[in-house]
């Protein structure tokens, strides 16, 4: 009896099992395959649920609410898809910790967590929110660790920083219940005059694409479910930085050939490479087509030839640009458009992807094909990061890693990697640290927001150190700082100069902090996205502040803080001592003062052109033969009539406390076929009493070519730090992927002939050359 007894509930345990698995859907069983779990989720969804998914939109909008009470009951609303009866429940949002959880990682923390909770257990399909978040330079939220901006990090010529940046940016979002970092801005900067220059890190393709690959690894890793990965989201692709007339959102005239070669390495590297999972379309138009509306752009290449897996979002307003440049009448016909093109997710409230679309469903102008493949990619997205089994965050967690002592230290650490030392005439860096006094002068010395440049948190918690606190922290305690803000970044107030050049009169040795004022200013704002110049000078009457303190004979330091290239001609010629500071982050001030007082001998180079004046752009060093000519190894831009054609400094330009000697170049093979490589060693030396970080560059030059090539280009690059005396062998390797370009059919090639390769410590300071042969029939295919 009694084994019959067990028999039945035994019985009765399978068939409520059974009943059970039945009543769970596949798309919640975390063992089922994920590519059945998408299709199982997709086969219940509604079309308003669907449209639903593919917004995610920016939580600045107007239409969310005008303050944070009202975004926030807005944003519950959306989630559970009642803010609005045209779509079904949201896909996730866009900067909604910055606008609307200003009191730092606790309260992220918390409200995303609710959020979550009410997509989980309070809509029909339990789908959990997709977070993205800013992520230029840290994460752009209250309390976040914030790390120097664009060409500051560019800078460093150092790949593994880089990692290290955003694997900390990755780690402090995640934390919080963030799970896309966007922003990150891998295109090259063609145009110094645009704003948002500041958001990117260097000029050349090369580059573009190392710092590329080491954002993606560093964000994203081989694992995005991991609790301290996200998506990385990179910008503005294919690029946005060489628009006409430098002016954002300007068309880019640009031809294939420059397409390709110039501005889609960094998204080879970032995405075939990495395996980036996150794309935002730019806004221009690229050769007369809206990038919104170009299957071209957003779906051949991106898809087909990059192997794209991920999502791509719209810019801020993005569908609006097919309106714009009026190659639709209406958002119903722009948002059919961009979704055919390969538009995934609307990141603003546009009507585009919200009721219109579903109109253009139902009356058959789009397929639901369409929609079923955005929505299949959304979902893919939050399958991987593992938001179906992990949807909430760890309070405690959040709270012990946002901002902890070791990323503070990071940051220090880039600033100081970051700073590039332009000039220094008779040795007057490093400071004495005998001085009795030191005058600290100009709009930027003490301005804390100033350091930060753009996409940092409206709410700042923690303590920024200004010029003016590192250099007090600096000092010996019986030597007197004295201060003047002297005048504005803008405007033609003069009041403040008799305080200066008092300051610079009493004291031995005056710095001079100038340069561009952020956005968010009531200034007016000089750099930043939205914020182009016709003019790379100095902006008010800064330069005449300089020359009043010059004027003292007190020996003058020039201190640049800025988010663009800046023309600084009178300074470059009478200032003995220039630094580059660029937007060197929340300790920036402590790694200035550093560099001023040799404590830390600064090592970064310039990753973008200087020019003399905006009339010589375009500017970059990689330029055709017809703008100069060779001179043994430097290369000699044509003069104009009015000034020198030159830079006012070249591309990877950058001095340091000692010095370092450069010998033994070694090409090896002499000969290589097409599909060879060879290996290029050198010996560098530092000849100086101290240690110091040099970057050896090597650039090539292919003599003769089937179509025109560059003068020089960057292939490699190495950053070493060396004792005094120290001497270190660098090795690079050029292959077929080094030494090929696009022929006249646009086909990659490696041609025939003398290759030149140059090895110096800039693009102009060539220290040694050599060359080597490709020959047919040589080596393997």
């Amino acid at each position: 009896m009694r084994f019959r007894i067990l028999q039945i509930f035994a019985w009765t345990v399978t068939v409520l099992c059974l009943r059970a698995a039945e009543q769970t859907p596949i798309y919640l069983d975390s063992a089922q395959p994920v590519e059945r779990r998408v299709e199982d989720l997709l086969s219940r969804m509604t079309l308003k649920e669907k449209v639903g998914q593919m917004n995610m939109p920016c939580v600045y909008e107007d239409a969310l609410g005008p303050d944070i009470r009202s975004k926030r009951e807005a944003l519950r609303r959306f989630t559970l898809g009642t803010y609005t009866d045209e779509i079904g429940p949201g896909g996730g949002f866009f900067t909604a910790a910055n606008e609307v959880m200003r009191d730092g990682p606790r309260d992220q923390a918390q409200f995303y967590n609710e959020l979550q909770q009410i997509a989980i257990e309070k809509t029909r399909l339990r789908i959990p929110l997709l977070q993205t978040e800013e992520g230029t330079h840290g994460v752009m939220c209250s309390g976040h660790t914030i790390f120097p901006e664009g060409p500051g990090i560019g800078s460093t010529w150092d790949p593994e920083l880089v990692r290290e940046i955003y694997a900390t940016a990755a780690r402090e979002a995640r934390s919080v219940g963030i799970h896309q970092l966007f922003t990150l801005v891998v295109e090259p900067n063609r145009d110094p005059r645009l704003g948002r220059n500041e958001e990117g890190y260097s000029e050349d393709p090369y580059l573009c694409a190392r710092i590329a690959e080491s954002i993606v690894r560093g964000a994203q890793g081989d694992d995005v479910s991991a609790g301290d990965k996200v998506v990385a989201g990179l910008c503005h692709y294919p690029g946005q930085s060489q628009p006409v007339s430098g002016v954002e959102k300007g068309a880019m005239e640009i031809s294939e050939r420059m397409l390709r070669e110039v501005f889609l390495p960094p998204w080879v590297a970032g995405i075939k490479k990495a395996g980036a999972l996150g794309v935002m379309a730019t806004y221009p138009a690229i050769d007369g087509i809206p990038t919104h509306a170009s299957k071209q752009i957003l779906t051949k290449i991106l898809r087909e030839e990059l192997g794209f897996r991920g999502l791509v979002l719209g810019e801020g307003s993005g569908i609006g640009t097919i309106v714009w440049e009026h190659v639709a009448a209406t958002q119903k016909e722009a948002g059919a458009i961009a979704l055919k093109a390969g538009l995934d997710v609307g990141i603003s409230y546009e009507a585009g992807f919200m009721k219109p679309l579903i109109e253009n469903v139902e009356e058959g102008r789009v397929s639901m094909d369409l929609i079923d493949r955005a929505v299949r990619r959304i979902l893919r997205q939050k399958f991987a990061l593992g938001l179906f089994e992990r949807p909430y965050v760890e309070l405690d967690r959040a709270i012990a890693t946002v901002h902890r002592q070791e990323h503070q230290d990071l940051t220090l650490r880039a600033a100081r990697e970051s700073i590039v030392l332009l000039k220094n005439e008779r040795g007057l860096l490093p400071l004495r640290k005998d001085l009795k006094s030191i005058a600290v002068i100009g709009p930027n010395a003490d301005h804390a927001r100033n350091l930060l440049g753009d996409y940092v948190s409206h709410a700042i918690p923690q303590h920024v150190v200004t010029v003016l606190d590192g250099i007090k922290e600096s000092v010996p305690g019986g030597t007197r700082v004295l201060y003047a803000k002297g005048c504005g970044v803008w405007g033609t107030d003069r009041s403040g100069f008799e305080a200066a050049v008092n300051a610079a009169k009493q004291a031995d040795v005056a710095v001079v902090v100038v340069g561009e004022n952020e956005r968010y200013s009531p200034d007016r704002g000089s750099n930043g996205e939205g914020r182009d110049v016709a003019s790379l000078d100095l902006t008010g009457v800064q330069e005449d502040l300089i020359r009043e303190v010059y004027a003292t004979n007190t020996p003058t330091v020039v201190v640049l803080v800025n988010g663009r290239p800046l023309s600084t001609r009178w300074t470059a010629k009478n200032v003995p001592a220039i630094v580059e500071a660029w937007l060197p982050g929340e300790l920036g001030g402590r790694a200035i003062a550093e560099v001023l007082f040799g404590v830390y001998n600064p090592g970064g180079k310039l990753p973008v052109t200087i020019p003399r004046h905006s009339g010589q752009l375009p500017a970059f060093y990689n330029f055709k033969p017809t703008k100069g000519k060779w001179n043994g190894d430097r290369m000699q831009v044509e003069e104009y009539v009015d000034m020198p054609g030159s830079p006012l400094f070249p591309f990877g330009h950058g001095l340091s406390y000692t010095q370092f000697e450069y010998s033994n170049l070694k090409v090896s093979p002499a000969q290589i076929g097409p599909w060879g490589e060879v290996q290029v060693s050198v010996d560098v030396l530092n000849t100086g009493q101290r240690q110091g970080a040099e970057i050896v560059q090597l650039y090539v030059n292919d003599l003769v070519s089937s179509v025109t090539r560059p003068v020089r280009e960057l292939k490699g690059f190495e950053r070493i730090v060396l004792r005094a005396g120290e001497k270190r062998t660098v090795q690079f390797k050029l292959g077929r992927e080094e030494l090929s370009f696009l022929d006249r059919n646009l086909e990659p090639v490696v041609e025939p002939g003398t290759f030149r390769v140059m090895v110096g410590s800039s693009c102009d300071d060539i220290l040694l050359a050599t060359s080597f042969e490709v020959t047919l029939g040589v080596g393997p295919r």
